[in-house]
């Protein structure tokens, strides 16, 4: 006989089931109110625009279009089409270029198989300190010169290669240099680019134009790849600067086209893209091992970021942004929040400057060869050092005792008393 159910017991459960449903439906409603709320809090007119205008002076009206932010989920798409785009560039014209410049990857050497010292590079440190060498040596049974080789043909496995870094800065130097061309055309004609009062002149109510729209979503698709990329891309030292860097100039962005503050939005960009594809193309011909032309270019690049990034930026726009507009209105928290990013960028640009200019004073004084001072070089293997070492002593033993690179003759004779 199958088990009867007692009528009260299932009461019971339907009961509870009721309740659940009800407190995960109460749940939901309270979250859906607090997101409400936050974004009513959030877009409330008294933060984002000077007393007395508002997001209806931003509707369309009579044939005039201004900004909106739903505009920006266009940039979404664009960011994945650039990631699209990159690969099928990097393959079919960045590798092709890179053979044509004569850009040579380095042999180098695998760290043989060891589980041991494999789990402590991954979980552990990749630079293990002396102490530690002599205990992975007990554990291992090698050496301790082993033990070091290992660990350094292991980083080596993980630095970029030649070819990787080649691709990524001929893509770069492609964008920058296009979006330069593209921003200089859609602002040749524009009185802001001369006067830079004049971005403010009408303001909130600017009538959005087809090359601002379309030169401020492809600019924020591009940097919405960047941050999409990073994990993948060459990391250098100055990685965390590259993600504030990246994040702040997608919040300048964005935060510039929801207020319409576009013409300062257009002029700051054209600024940083002026500077960017001379360093890229740089970084091109140093990788195919064309010193004088990466040189040259590398000063050309230290003159122009000085100029635009550390005169104009801070002296031209900023001024513009942060000591003009308090004539005209009231500050507001927009106001303080926009120039903050600004602020951001500029500390930023006077952090790379350091290094820029230190790089290019040792060029100009001791005619150096200019290295990326943001990027690992790959270690010297022993074992390159240990076949040299050998040459040497086989040399010495045919011709006598070296030094510095010089047969030493003896001509001390021996005193007879």
């Amino acid at each position: 006989m199958l088990p009867t159910r007692d009528p009260d017991d299932a009461v019971e459960v339907t009961r509870i089931l009721d309740r659940k449903a009800t407190f995960t439906v109460s749940r939901q409603e309270k979250a859906f109110k607090m997101l409400s709320e936050l974004s009513e809090w959030f877009w409330q007119e008294r933060l984002w625009f000077p007393e007395g205008l508002g997001w209806a002076d931003l509707e369309d009206r009579d044939g005039r279009v201004y900004a909106k932010a739903s505009d920006l989920w266009v940039a979404l798409p664009i960011a994945l089409v650039f990631l699209i785009v990159r690969q099928i560039f990097e393959r079919t014209v960045a590798t092709p270029l890179a053979f044509l410049l004569g850009v040579k990857e380095t042999v180098r050497l695998k760290a043989p198989h060891n589980p041991t010292l494999e789990c402590y590079y991954c979980n552990v440190n990749k630079t293990p300190s002396q102490s530690s060498i002599a205990s992975l040596c007990k554990q291992t049974g090698s050496s301790e010169r082993q033990i070091q080789r290992w660990f350094r043909r292991r980083r080596n496995q993980d630095r970029p290669s030649l070819l990787k870094k080649f691709r990524e800065a001929s893509w770069r130097f492609t964008f920058y240099l296009l979006a330069f061309i593209a921003g200089l055309a859609a602002l040749i004609d524009k009185p802001w680019l001369y006067e830079v009062k004049e971005m403010w002149e009408g303001f909130p109510v600017l009538t959005l134009l087809p090359s601002q729209y379309w030169y401020y979503m492809i600019e924020l698709g591009f940097y919405g790849s960047l941050l999409f990329s990073v994990a993948s891309d060459v990391k250098r030292k100055d990685f965390k600067e590259q993600i504030v860097h990246h994040v702040a100039t997608i919040l300048l962005i964005s935060f510039s086209w929801c207020v319409n503050y576009i013409r300062a939005g257009t002029l700051i960009m054209l600024v940083h893209d002026s500077s960017d594809y001379f360093l890229e193309s740089a970084k091109m011909f140093n990788y195919a091992g064309w010193r004088n032309a990466c040189n040259y270019i590398f000063i050309m690049f230290a003159a122009v970021f000085i100029i635009t990034r550390l005169i104009i930026f801070p002296f031209w726009i900023i001024y513009c942004t942060w000591v003009y507009p308090v004539t005209i209105y009231q500050p507001f928290f927009g106001y303080y929040f926009f120039n903050g990013l600004l602020m951001t960028l500029q500390c930023l640009h006077i952090f790379w400057a350091i290094l820029i200019i230190r790089i290019a004073i040792r060029f100009l004084t001791s005619n150096e060869k200019v290295d990326d001072e943001r990027s690992d070089k790959d270690e010297t293997d022993e074992s390159e050092e240990e076949e040299e070492d050998a040459k040497d002593k086989k040399h010495s033993r045919k011709n006598g005792p070296m030094q510095n690179g010089h047969t030493v003759h003896n001509n001390n004779h021996r005193k007879t008393e």
